[in-house]
């Protein structure tokens, strides 16, 4: 695997993300080599990472790893992969539903599942979360079509439909919807909803905070006195889900909730943990939503709450998300009927990448 050959990979947009793709095959196996490979490839660490493919950012320093699945109720196994930008670090311990759009139309461009007629499914088991989801999207004459009418808010201009439904996302991470056992928790004298339905998420009252909820995320990222702050109450939380010490983690993330103000249900801005997202992810969403549902959560009595079969409408610095969320009572707690997001994606180029000599 000399660096000379340079190494298969595609580049792709997943969602409101964009990421480096490769088979598992065309990596080390060993995962302290593919991880300096990867920070090499990338250009990490470095705030431009303006020696490798990364874009300067979390969400473009991101890796999908895909394989052929052993597990008879998949086709192909994905790992995503977070890179860090200025820092070097790679982390296994949360999923991306961004990226996850990807991963269909790449195991049908990399010969890893035939494409049918028309459209094809893919069934996709999250090694992150040990959990499954199906994406179908169109395949026209066998060839995957990037080209439709959705338009998503994050991303210029309009692709084609990705469906993505979600199985066994509550609890996937922390072994729990609401992992302390409870909707409402009290850290450091903040309320607080600690919920996991794909991505361990924090919620909490903006106002709580001392802001509106509503701000641009350069704004929030400026605030220093905020930083501080949610980095307390992010590891308080954290002890409380039974997560450990996630000082040097990206998990679980924290959602600032607000009223909505565009004919949403719920205002969100999201810490991933330090920069805030543009948008917010799949999994974010999907976790937010079941949060929000629950009657006595942090967010609940702020949500203006969809009517059954309507869509749950999530409002973010760049616009709006839609997805599909039903939260039942279960025994002594919640369970989820039902995750689903629609999303696009698209091929950028398809080569070989060259990763950066070691330093």
């Amino acid at each position: 695997m000399a660096s000379v050959e340079g190494i298969p990979c595609l580049l792709m947009r997943g969602g409101t993300s964009k990421g480096a793709f490769f088979l598992a095959s065309d990596l080390p196996a060993e995962p302290d080599e593919r991880d300096g490979l990867l920070l090499r490839i990338m250009g990490t660490p470095d705030p431009r990472q303006i020696d490798g493919v990364g874009g300067a950012h979390p969400l473009t320093s991101k890796v999908a790893v895909i394989s052929p699945s052993p597990d008879d109720g998949a086709d192909v196994d994905y790992l995503f992969l977070q890179l860090g930008v200025d820092t070097a670090f790679v982390t296994d311990r949360q999923n991306c539903g961004n990226i996850l759009a990807g991963v269909g139309p790449f195991a049908v461009e990399c010969g890893l599942v035939p494409a049918g007629r028309d459209h094809t499914e893919v069934r996709i088991r999250m090694i992150n979360t040990d959990s499954i989801a199906t994406a179908r999207f169109a395949t026209p004459g066998g060839v995957v079509d990037y080209d439709g009418g959705l338009a998503i808010d994050g991303v210029p201009g309009t692709a084609g439909a990705i469906e993505l439904n979600f199985e066994g996302t509550a609890g996937s991470s922390t072994g729990a919807l609401f992992p302390s056992g409870r909707v409402l928790d009290r850290v450091s004298d903040v309320d607080v909803t600690c919920v996991d339905n794909g991505m361990p998420s924090v919620l909490l009252r903006a106002a709580d905070l001392g802001v509106t909820g509503h701000e641009s995320p350069a704004d929030l990222e400026a605030d220093a006195g905020l930083a501080a702050r949610l980095a307390g109450l992010r590891l308080g939380a954290a002890g409380l889900m039974g997560m450990g010490d996630v000082s040097g983690a990206t998990v679980p993330k924290l959602v600032l909730l607000a009223a909505p103000r565009e004919g949403g249900v719920i205002a969100t801005r999201s810490f991933l943990p330090l920069r805030v997202h543009t948008s917010i992810g799949v999994l974010g969403a999907l976790t937010v939503a079941a949060g929000v549902l629950a009657d006595g959560s942090v967010g609940h009595d702020l949500a203006v709450l969809p009517s059954p079969g309507a869509p749950f409408r999530i409002e973010h610095p760049t616009g709006h998300f839609d997805v599909e969320v039903a939260v039942e009572p279960f025994r002594d707690g919640f369970t989820v009927t039902r995750s689903a997001a629609l999303r696009t994606a698209r091929k950028i180029f398809e080569g070989r990448v060259f990763p950066r000599p070691r330093l």
